[in-house]
């Protein structure tokens, strides 16, 4: 089968130059993938956050050079999840990979590596990659055990275990820019450079301790948003700033593995601030307020290292002379909330979950400073590199192309509408499963869980915020039943209509979910 696609792919080749030009159809691109975990749009100056939380120059030039997409969305707010969709262009129950409890990625089916590789792709993945079963479809891989730790991690490379030295970003960096130069320069690249940062606990790089210089951050509207008039399934959460952080997410206890020098080195930034935050006896929302501030100096200063190692990867690529032939994606497994709802983490449908950034460089396809509007996904990446090297899309994925859309076209039949599905519960965080469907304006979103049954309509045209649920609204009534037809027609158009198995949701104690009630009138 792979060679039949292999040789399609040849022919496909031959006949793209009326789509891309003929000096980059005569060679198929290179793709560099640069994956983060947890970044947010809130934290990339390009994407305009009222905030104006970080400057990201490297990122920026990246939307500057390509395509900035300004809705790209996923359909399973979680981190591996979100990788087993990039790989495979399919969603969860398709791919088999629900949640972070107790999925395993089946490393046997097609993903578009594999095909790559098929095609003559040199493959390489180093980094975070966190789906319990070891890599298919690479040439070469180095990988951080498990979530991955911030410094000095252990990893396996090629299978055996190796122990690395510096912090993990910086390690990853260096990873792939070795790979870069040792690999061979007659075959076409996919080089997938996949980051821990900034995922939770958020430890910045040892030369960003103090970077901010103790600024007092801008706080978001909804900090401390009264969540009492909110279905049960969004009051009753374990992902509240207020709440739910630990001695280790604000730096009260300091990270395993360090050595003697990085431990003094932590000591002489977090030392004397811990000290001043235990005198002060804070409590309420000035407490809050100190954790959000703690919060947004670790979490930028991770996201600060990321934004060098773009940098660094987009100069070895001038350097080697691949720029105008090498497909640069800068993407994340899902967006983060920096204090929206008084909240951190995820997994919610809400935008700041279900928003990840997307910027593409593509030298003679994206026209630079461009930007997309449209609804996208990471279900469309895996079609979206097949068809950059010349390959067909697999009868059974699940998204798009966005090669159109890079060129700055918009098919007619493109997506008004987007599925969503979260499975995990209860642990961590307690946050209840839920779908439903997403348009340009307007979210439908269905909770259930043993013990709640709920709707909520978001319309983020009126409340862009999302802070309170029109569902009940008569004014709506309309809406939410032409909502409601969509999300049927969704679930029948991925395949999704019947229940979960209970090891969806990583736990033998969920039930599956009831038949949805009937529309109000």
């Amino acid at each position: 089968m792979l060679r039949l696609l292999c040789l399609c792919g040849l022919g496909l080749w031959l006949g793209l130059g009326a789509g891309l030009d003929r000096e980059a159809a005569a060679r198929p691109p290179n793709i560099l993938f640069i994956f983060s975990d947890d970044l947010t749009c809130q934290a990339i100056s390009s994407y305009g956050d009222e905030r104006r939380l970080l400057q990201t120059p490297q990122m920026d030039r990246l939307a500057r050079e390509g395509i900035r997409f300004d809705r790209c969305l996923v359909t399973n707010s979680i981190c591996g999840p979100s990788r087993a969709t990039v790989l495979t262009g399919k969603y969860s129950h398709r791919n088999g990979f629900y949640n972070n409890s107790n999925s395993r990625f089946d490393g046997s089916q097609t993903t578009f590596p594999k095909l790559l590789q098929a095609q003559g792709y040199q493959t390489a993945l180093i980094g975070k990659w966190h789906l319990v079963s070891e890599p298919t479809g690479f040439d070469h891989w180095q990988i951080l055990n498990g979530q991955g730790i911030y410094y000095n991690p252990p990893m396996r490379r090629n299978g055996q275990a190796v122990q690395t030295q510096g912090y993990t970003t910086d390690v990853l960096t260096e990873l792939s820019l070795d790979w870069l130069r040792q690999r061979d320069p007659d075959k076409p690249f996919l080089l997938m450079c996949q980051h821990k940062a900034p995922h939770r606990e958020w430890s910045p790089a040892l030369r960003h301790l103090g970077w901010d210089q103790d600024r007092q951050y801008p706080e978001p509207p909804t900090l401390f948003e009264d969540l009492a008039n909110r279905p049960r399934a969004v009051r009753d959460h374990d992902m509240g700033i207020a709440t739910s952080f630990s001695d280790l997410d604000v730096k009260l206890r300091t990270p395993g593995n360090l050595t003697a020098e990085q431990l003094a080195e932590w000591n002489r930034y977090y030392g004397p601030r811990n000290e001043a935050y235990r005198a002060a006896n804070l409590a309420g929302r000035e407490l809050v307020r100190w954790r959000y501030n703690r919060y947004m100096h670790d979490y930028l200063g991770c996201v600060k290292g990321v934004d060098e190692s773009v940098g660094r990867l987009l100069d070895a690529l001038d350097e080697q002379g691949l720029a105008e032939n090498t497909i640069v994606v800068c993407t994340s497994d899902q967006g983060f909330f920096l204090g929206e709802h008084g909240w951190y983490d995820k997994r919610w449908i809400f935008e700041e979950s279900l928003r990840t950034p997307l910027l593409i460089r593509w030298p003679g396809v994206a026209r630079p400073g461009s930007v997309n509007s449209q609804i996208v996904s990471l279900i469309d990446f895996a079609g979206t590199f097949l068809e950059a090297a010349g390959l067909p899309q697999p009868a059974d994925l699940q998204g798009r192309s966005l090669v159109p859309l890079c060129r700055g076209e918009t098919p007619t039949d493109w997506r008004t509408s987007l599925y969503y599905r979260y499975y995990e519960f209860p642990q961590p965080h307690h946050v209840r499963p839920h779908y439903g469907v997403i348009t340009d304006r307007y979210k439908l979103v269905h909770y259930h869980a043993p013990d709640v049954d709920e709707w909520e309509l978001l319309d983020r045209q009126i409340d862009p915020q999302e802070t309170r649920s029109f569902y009940s609204d008569p004014a709506y009534a309309d809406t939410v039943r032409e909502l409601r037809a969509e999300l049927a027609r969704l679930r029948r158009e991925v395949g999704d209509e019947a229940p979960a198995p209970r090891a969806a949701y990583g736990s033998e104690r969920f039930d599956t979910e009831k038949e949805p009630p009937a529309q109000p009138q």
